[in-house]
């Protein structure tokens, strides 16, 4: 079946050990692992152990874990049909969904390969991968958008990730978990969430600075120097951002690693059912780091598709960048890992759920978005973290929201209906803002000249 590693598997690593006892690695998945396991499926390899040919047996048991393995199979349909739009000049805005869509099993895909490189490399490295490829596609998006100098785009889209955990995940997973379970109160451990928004109110404030330099100033500074203190600040701040990041990894997979730990109960036969429990690795260490590398590609390619024609899908289905930005990109992005939450708000397993959300949004706001600022420093590009009043108070009002929601440990269906009804504001008010943003280079986000997707890392 699926769970066990036949032997021409363990062939393809000259007979390697996976490193770490399978009790361990069970016990030590985190939040990210187990919702992302809710939407695999279970893979019976009976008629390819017919198979007489050693290598296509190989190929064929890989591609069923791979591919066939997740319950979003038909989702990568989207990927060749993006790239024959492409290839073939179909409309820009078609190009923009499909690519969405395609990110979606590719996502989930990414958090199964790195859960099965932990069966080699141990858990604890196995966690750094899964923290570093969790929000991979949002890094990728990044970094491509400051290719093609749309600093705008990349605020806008690092934000709304943060804002859908906060809002949007927890909202529903709160609200489906109290509807599924209303006549019994929801319990969580609050030591993780704590931890989560102390690191988070701390991204705010490298946050909220360089906005209150602006303010600050008095009308002898000239806006050249008060974006050069912005910026500078900026920097500083995401240096030690990626400081405080580091010192969270270490925090989460070493000295407190038992706070972060995905707990499963022995008897409950719900989630057997619908998730088979992997403690040996399915496919061989250097299959499953090749399929990483290739689906990273993937992701390096769609993204680029995104980024190059998000313009034309704005002028086309009249929304502005903003709103697309914030609120499509992250839904549909993270569509698989956010599933993967609501599932298990629905069994009672709320610690899993806040796991994902906030840790999430951690991630993005103290790794993904400090990163891109370096990134962009080292490129020569002018990104700060000044992200706008509007937006910044956005990001405010939602960790202070959420915070209270949480405070008390324990969650009913109200708590997920107030957020979900704060992020229905906050998408009201950025579907409605149609304000136009100037970017570093001074070209307005949705005029900028319209490139061919395609053109840039993946040109022909």
């Amino acid at each position: 079946m699926g769970s066990i590693v036949e032997p021409w598997v363990t062939a393809e690593n000259g007979n390697a050990t996976a490193k770490g006892s399978n009790r361990e690695l069970r016990h030590g998945r985190t939040a990210h692992n187990m919702s992302s396991s809710s939407l695999r499926k279970k893979s019976d390899l009976r008629l390819i152990q017919k198979v007489p040919c050693k290598t296509l047996k190989n190929i064929l048991s890989n591609f069923q874990e791979v591919i066939l393995g997740t319950k979003l199979t038909l989702l990568f349909l989207a990927i060749p049909l993006a790239i024959l739009a492409n290839s073939y000049h179909y409309g820009r805005p078609l190009i923009f969904g499909l690519s969405l869509i395609g990110l979606t099993p590719l996502a989930e895909r990414v958090s199964f390969l790195t859960e099965q490189l932990a069966f080699y490399t141990g858990p604890t490295v196995g966690g750094l991968l899964n923290a570093t490829c969790g929000n991979a596609t949002e890094l990728i998006i990044a970094i491509l958008a400051l290719a093609n100098n749309k600093v705008a785009v990349v605020k806008y889209s690092l934000l709304g990730s943060i804002l859908s955990n906060l809002l949007l995940v927890l909202g529903t997973s709160l609200f489906c978990g109290g509807i599924a379970n209303i006549r019994r109160e929801q319990q969580f451990d609050r030591k993780q969430a704590d931890v989560n928004f102390f690191l988070l109110l701390m991204g705010l404030l490298c946050h909220l600075l360089p906005l209150l330099l602006k303010y600050a100033a008095t009308g002898e500074v000239s806006t050249s120097l008060i974006n050069k203190m912005s910026l500078n600040l900026s920097r500083t701040s995401s240096i030690v951002m990626l400081i405080a990041y580091i010192a969270y990894l270490i925090f989460q997979l070493w000295t407190h690693r038992q706070l972060f730990e995905a707990q499963e109960d022995d008897d409950d036969d719900a989630y057997d059912d619908e998730v088979t429990v992997e403690e040996t690795p399915v496919i061989g260490f250097w299959s499953d780091f090749a399929w990483l590398v290739g689906m990273t590609l993937v992701i390096a390619l769609l993204s680029e598709y995104v980024v190059a024609t998000i313009e034309e899908a704005s002028d086309s289905w009249g929304l502005s960048v903003g709103f697309i930005s914030i609120i499509l990109l992250p839904i549909v992005g993270n569509a698989a890992e956010h599933a993967g939450a609501i599932i298990f708000a629905f069994k009672n397993k709320l610690d899993i759920s806040l796991g994902v959300a906030l840790g999430s949004a951690t991630q993005i706001s103290l790794f993904v978005v400090p990163l891109s600022v370096i990134v962009a420093w080292i490129m020569g590009i002018k990104m700060d973290l000044n992200f706008n009043i509007l937006e910044t108070s956005s990001l405010a009002l939602a960790i202070i929201i959420t915070a209270f929601t949480l405070q008390d440990g324990t969650s009913h269906y109200m708590k997920g209906l107030v957020l979900l009804l704060c992020y229905v504001i906050i998408a009201a008010c950025f579907f409605v803002d149609q304000i136009p943003q100037k970017q570093p280079n001074g070209t307005i986000v949705g005029l900028q000249p319209k490139n061919n997707p395609g053109s840039g890392f993946f040109a022909a």
